[in-house]
């Protein structure tokens, strides 16, 4: 007996785990230079914010909070209601 759900069903678990509850690798997206200016991708995979503010991807929320502060948090994948 194993106290997880078997190799398929796992993998598949934990990519929507993943998917539903995974906040931004947002480090990746912080200028090393403070005058430098980040150049996101254009690439649509919704973001909504506590702010209620939905960003077009994980690159604009990060680049938001790291101007404006840790305030804004994610809240899930997609757009805010």
């Amino acid at each position: 007996w194993l106290p997880f759900p078997t190799k398929p069903y796992f993998s598949w678990y934990a990519l929507l785990w993943h998917i539903l509850f995974s906040q931004p690798p947002c480090r990746m997206y912080y200028p090393l230079d403070p005058f430098y200016e980040t150049n996101c991708p254009d690439i649509t995979a919704y973001i909504c914010a506590t702010n209620g503010h939905t960003y077009q991807n994980e690159c604009f929320f990060c680049v938001d909070q790291w101007e404006f502060g840790p305030h804004i948090k994610f809240k899930r994948h997609g757009k805010c209601s």
